[in-house]
């Protein structure tokens, strides 16, 4: 009865989880599509009037040499078109700003009360919002007026004497809408209009979970994010961080490296040829791609070796060789307790599982090889054995069996850095967690990876379109399970953030992006009331950090970082406090911290050629890592065709899985070539930088 009774309260926390998200995505969806009709409407009644000044000046110019004539005489035939052209410019006129925005308010709220209204009124009777803050009780009494009325039939207006809680969502483009004078001019509130604008804020409150649901997980009280605790193991919980206990020694450290960065770019600035920093429009910093680095000539000979020794190695017999040499299998055991199967049996059906989601053939596909195991016994195995707790360790055993395998003298000393990136990845889109993507372009979900720099997997997320990639940044660098000590972060620009920063640095390992838009970022000033100082990059300078408020908020940013370190809550539900539409106090302490630490970065990084060239290969692995998982997944054309979210799950572990035995096979092979003394010292360091699991044999995804 205990474990029925965790499994339910489990089940009803997932599935309040659920019902917040499918209200917050309908929200969304509401304005969005709203937002999309009136711009196509506009477009097709809109003709885009080119060359207004030239129409100004020569109005201007008929006018002043012609006062005394008429409009129709002497400002119609100074302009190209006439009267037909000052017409369609006051049509553009009118078609834009807040007429624009009053017609997409209301196609929102029509759209809002023919089709959504009923199913948010009914999560609404399911779902109690709370608030630990006073400012944002006018949007929970908002909510409950909304459901007090919302069998109230056609009314128009809510009657004069109701109390409407009036909060910040009311106010700006929406102001206007919301209040109304009725048929004898007395001052209303549109009960449709007041419920639209309700569920925005609610929307908008719960994403910084400013707002949060009883009963749920995700979207639980932040408070409960919280090491319970802390104060009695304050002094553990810094030392576990590598930081001081004294606020006043951290602020000290950060603003004296900042100091030590700007002054090593000032000082050094003349002699950077590939980096310039000047007042310009475009913005200040202009940086010169770094040249490519020599191409190692010797790794086609290593691998035409490979292929002459090896041929095409069937991926199934790669996985069967990794299970095999590291006894990953040892850690599957029966879901239920038990198993009638003998462990020669059970490891051929569970290869076969594994090859059948990994390469996204499916089982009933692999099912008809001419192995002896039917479908119904590989779908019983599957449902029985292989847990997405299984499967995650299995791909970590792989990879762990990988580094202690690797020789220091082939593939140098172990690194210490990871590079991280999502990959979209289509599926149905009958499903909540689907999402388009703006980016990619499509529908779908996206699996982030940690590959450290020889291609090896470590850690990998099946996440939605909208989900933070800075959350799935650290989550991966802090909960990977492997043995490799993760010290640093490549990532695309899209995985970095100024509160990404601060978290990393208070979780003591360095993110290293690519940063896209770098000729605008800002360096902010270490000191205050020192202008003259750093006079080569005063073009990019702003502001100095406020020291004070890290101090005052440097206590609850331990907090915080203790919580993703100890995983008292996902990192996703942690960072979701510090988004932009938060007003908590440790949001503007944390976004200091980013900024510094950003500001020593981008020094760094204009500064030294080299760590240019690091992150650009890191991320070049990446990149390679992604092509080479898209061959492995070829089944239904690289689609996810189940709608069910632990299949998904299942799919992405192991496809890592057969990723990471395929790297763990290579790195068993290279070693058999390079080791004999005709080709022991043919390897150049250009050579060895280039030694990936590209370099091993090819693998082939057809089972035997």
């Amino acid at each position: 009865m205990t474990l029925l009774a965790a499994l339910l309260h489990e089940r009803e926390r997932e599935i309040t989880d659920t019902l917040v998200e499918l209200l917050i995505s309908t929200v969304h969806r509401i304005g969005a599509r709203a937002e999309r009709k009136v711009t196509e409407q506009l477009i097709n009644a809109f003709k885009k009037v080119s060359g207004k000044e030239n129409i100004l000046f020569k109005l201007a110019e008929a006018s002043l040499g012609t006062p005394e004539g008429t409009v129709r005489q002497v400002v119609f035939p100074a302009v190209s078109g006439g009267e037909t052209t000052l017409r369609e410019l006051v049509h553009e006129f009118k078609t834009r700003g807040p007429v624009y925005r009053r017609t997409v308010q209301t196609t929102l709220k029509a759209s809002y009360t023919n089709h959504y209204r009923r199913g948010l009124i009914k999560l609404l009777g399911v779902l109690e919002f709370r608030s630990s803050n006073h400012a944002h009780r006018p949007v929970i009494e908002a909510l409950s007026l909304v459901a007090r009325y919302a069998s109230a039939g056609n009314t128009t207006y809510y009657p004069l004497g109701e109390t409407v809680p009036v909060h910040k969502a009311m106010g700006g483009g929406w102001a206007e809408v919301v209040h109304r004078a009725d048929k004898r001019g007395r001052h209303r509130v549109v009960r449709m209009v007041y419920e639209v604008v309700a569920f925005q804020a609610l929307r908008d409150q719960l994403k910084c979970k400013e707002i949060w649901v009883v009963g749920a997980d995700k979207w639980r009280n932040p408070d409960e994010d919280l090491p319970q605790g802390f104060e009695a193991r304050r002094a553990e919980n810094y030392r576990e961080l590598r930081k001081p206990l004294d606020a006043a020694v951290f602020v000290d450290e950060l603003r004296e490296q900042m100091t030590a960065e700007l002054t090593l770019l000032n000082d050094q600035m003349p002699k950077l040829s590939w980096l310039d920093i000047a007042e310009r429009k475009s913005g200040a910093i202009r940086l010169a791609a770094a040249e490519a680095q020599p191409e190692p000539r010797n790794l086609r000979r290593v691998k035409g070796e490979v292929q002459r020794r090896w041929g095409i190695v069937p991926l199934v017999d790669m996985l069967k060789e990794a299970v095999l040499r590291t006894g990953c299998l040892d850690a599957v055991t029966s879901v239920s307790g038990g198993g009638s199967l003998s462990p020669e049996v059970l490891a051929e059906r569970l290869l076969l599982v594994i090859y059948a989601y990994g390469t996204n053939t499916g089982i009933k596909a692999v099912a008809s090889g001419g192995h002896g195991h039917t479908e119904d016994e590989l779908r019983y195995v599957r449902r029985r054995y292989l847990s997405a707790e299984s499967a995650r360790a299995i791909a970590v055993q792989i990879a762990n069996a990988t580094f202690a395998a690797r020789s220091a003298e082939l593939w140098g000393q172990g690194s210490t850095a990871v590079a991280s990136d999502s990959t979209h990845v289509r599926a149905y889109d009958q499903n909540l967690f689907t999402e388009w993507h703006s980016r990619y372009g499509g529908r779908g979900v996206l699996i982030y990876w940690h590959v450290e720099k020889k291609s090896l997997a470590i850690h990998s997320q099946l996440i939605n379109c909208t989900a933070s990639e800075v959350a799935a940044m650290i989550e991966g660098a802090m909960r990977h399970g492997t043995t490799m000590d993760v010290e640093a972060n490549y990532t695309e620009s899209h995985g970095q953030s100024e509160i990404g920063f601060g978290v990393t640095r208070l979780l003591s390992f360095d993110l290293l992006p690519r940063i896209k838009r770098i000729n605008k970022v800002k360096l902010y000033r270490p000191v205050a009331g020192e202008p003259g100082a750093y006079p080569q990059l005063t073009p990019a300078l702003t502001r100095p950090i406020r020291w004070e408020l890290i101090a005052q908020q440097y206590d609850q940013m331990i907090k915080y970082a203790t919580a993703i370190r100890t995983r008292t809550a996902s990192t996703e539900a942690i960072l979701r406090r510090f988004t932009r539409n938060a007003s908590h106090p440790t949001y503007a302490a944390m976004l200091e911290v980013g900024r510094a630490q950003k500001t020593i970065f981008v020094a760094r990084y204009l500064r030294l050629r080299d760590l240019q060239r690091e992150i650009e290969e890191g991320l070049n692995v990446m990149e390679s890592s992604n092509g080479a998982n898209s061959v492995i997944a070829y089944g239904k054309g690289g689609e996810i065709a189940s709608n069910r979210r632990d299949e998904q799950e299942m799919f992405v572990l192991c496809l890592r899985i057969l990723q990471s035995a395929l790297v763990y096979v290579n790195t068993l092979m290279l070693p058999d070539i390079l080791g004999e003394p005709e080709w022991a010292d043919l390897l150049t360091p250009a050579d060895r930088r280039g030694l990936t699991r590209c370099s091993g044999p090819r693998s082939g995804p057809t089972a035997r």
